[in-house]
């Protein structure tokens, strides 16, 4: 017996604002600045996926990720197919996702890729999955899904200026970036599964390089930066990691010099798939597709000869949830969103942080707008770990801040966040690893995050509801002077802990301190 029909059916959206047929509305924000709980069910041609988002609007949590390898595109260039055994493991998948959906009353959207696409019984897949389940399978068009994978580029790091490059099992999607949007789009049959089972064998080289060049006649930018997405191109990145022994382990924006990446193709392709398995915890399946996805990236770099890649955790699942959201929550600041809520959420005073940004802010003045940010994301974060125990609050402020799951950050903007962080409840560094992820920071970075860490330290005394007991700092750096003014009707606020921490803050910053009271 059919099921009802899931999704958000609340308004049709005409064809221009849903190229793929998403029957949905906009993703709604609550009273308390959440989004309605969204869930993205995504079939592809290797996984079947669901992800739940929930949270800030502009910058949800992963609420819930699970997937399941079905290779609904195996065999599928002998046969023209969809893999018999793929659909039925993906049916079972998807009755299970949809009733995990429900449960969480999420709001679901499913989207099916070139898998579904390609076969030639695609559609008689879908009308089964909405026949079982009730959900409608929405399929992308190639050049659809390359643009979804490019605004999920750009859901993440609104300052993508580039060439996004999506690998999934049968396709690869090609989708220019810049200035908040997309350009041009290509698709190609150029995934692991279609390459290992073409013309009844696997792909030479040679053609994958033939077929990368004629993508690069149509796709002719300068494009230094290459952002890459989808699950190979993620374990490449990891095995990266590894291989080059590098201090943080979060793959979102890792950036990969290109030689760093052929020699890393290289070492994968010379190690045991044991021991590959056992430092990346990845499944056999996703191990066997890694050869091959090699074989492209090597392609790609020789074809468009960028700069650098960039691993992009966020691709067509966020893109579609960034597509849903108005014009004004696209052009939030993602980073700056998931701070406030986590300020909202977690802090002791919601609302002090940009009180406390305003307090610091004399002192950084220097400091450009793209830094400026950081230093507001820190202030906003500066006590949302408040209940962690003192003896290991500074770590964990340093560990929350590297490896949360923060939007519109790069690998030096989260250790800068976390080092200020860090400083914000200790004074030194001592007897830490710290020193080993400090080296991604330039110049004179780590010292700035140690002065905004030790001035949030001494704004915290003047911690009130209240938005008038924080008096001012004025910072003189010619004559090397900070001083605290207080108002008369707070000069009680003053007292040894204050005189201690603006000596701290005096001593970091190389200044005298001085006190103006009433």
């Amino acid at each position: 017996m059919a099921r009802p029909v899931r999704g958000c059916a609340d308004v049709q959206l005409a064809e221009s604002e849903a190229p793929f047929g998403i029957c949905d509305s906009q993703v709604r924000e609550q009273d308390d600045g959440n989004s309605c709980r969204v869930g993205v069910i995504d079939v592809g041609s290797n996984s079947v996926r669901l992800v739940v988002f929930d949270g800030a609007v502009r910058s949800p949590a992963y609420f819930y990720n699970e997937k399941v390898l079905c290779g609904l595109g195996a065999r599928m260039a002998q046969t023209g197919k969809l893999n018999p055994e793929g659909r039925l493991r993906a049916l079972a998948a998807l009755k299970r996702f949809v009733l995990v959906g429900e449960g969480m009353a999420a709001d679901l959207v499913g989207i099916a890729t070139a898998a579904v696409r390609e076969s030639s019984d695609g559609a008689e897949f879908c009308q089964e999955v909405e026949e079982a389940t009730g959900l409608k399978l929405n399929v992308a068009s190639g050049k659809e899904e390359a643009r979804l994978a490019g605004m999920g580029v750009i859901y993440g790091w609104p300052a993508a200026d580039g060439l996004v490059c999506d690998i999934g099992g049968w396709s690869l999607e090609l989708a220019e970036v810049g200035g908040g949007t997309t350009g041009r789009c290509l698709s190609a049959p150029l995934g692991p599964l279609a390459l290992r089972d073409g013309n009844g064998g696997a792909r030479s080289a040679d053609w994958i390089s033939s077929s990368m060049d004629d993508l690069r006649r149509r796709m002719d930018g300068n494009y230094k930066a290459v952002y890459l997405v989808g699950g190979s191109w993620r374990l490449i990145g990891k095995l990266d990691m590894e291989r080059r022994g590098y201090p943080l382990k979060v793959l979102n924006e890792y950036p990969m010099p290109c030689e760093d990446a052929l020699c890393t193709i290289d070492w994968i392709n010379e190690q045991d798939r044991g021991f590959l398995r056992e430092v990346t915890k990845t499944s056999p399946e996703r191990l066997q597709l890694v050869a091959s996805a090699g074989m492209v990236l090597k392609s790609l770099i020789e074809a468009f000869r960028p700069d650098e890649l960039i691993v992009s955790a966020s691709g067509i699942r966020e893109g579609l949830l960034f597509d849903r959201l108005p014009k004004i929550q696209q052009d939030a600041d993602p980073l700056i969103e998931a701070c406030l809520h986590m300020e909202r959420l977690s802090a002791r005073l919601p609302g002090f942080g940009d009180r406390l940004f305003q307090f610091v802010q004399p002192l950084f003045s220097d400091l450009d707008a793209a830094m400026l940010r950081l230093v507001r994301a820190a202030c906003l974060l500066h006590d949302v770990n408040w209940r962690a125990h003192p003896d290991y609050r500074a770590e964990i402020c340093f560990d929350n801040a590297t490896r949360a799951n923060l939007g519109g950050l790069d690998h030096a903007g989260r250790v800068f966040l976390g080092l200020a962080l860090f400083h914000r409840y200790r004074n030194s560094q001592a007897r830490t690893s710290l020193h080993r992820t400090t080296g991604l920071l330039a110049g004179d970075q780590a010292r700035t995050a140690e002065i905004l860490g030790k001035a949030m330290r001494f704004g915290a005394t003047f911690t009130t509801e209240t938005a008038d007991t924080l008096g001012r700092l004025k910072f003189k750096p010619k004559k090397q002077m900070l001083t605290l003014i207080l108002p008369e009707a707070i000069r009680d606020m003053y007292g040894e802990v204050v005189e201690s921490r603006l000596n701290a803050l005096s001593a970091a910053m190389g200044c005298v301190p001085h006190v103006k009271l009433g």
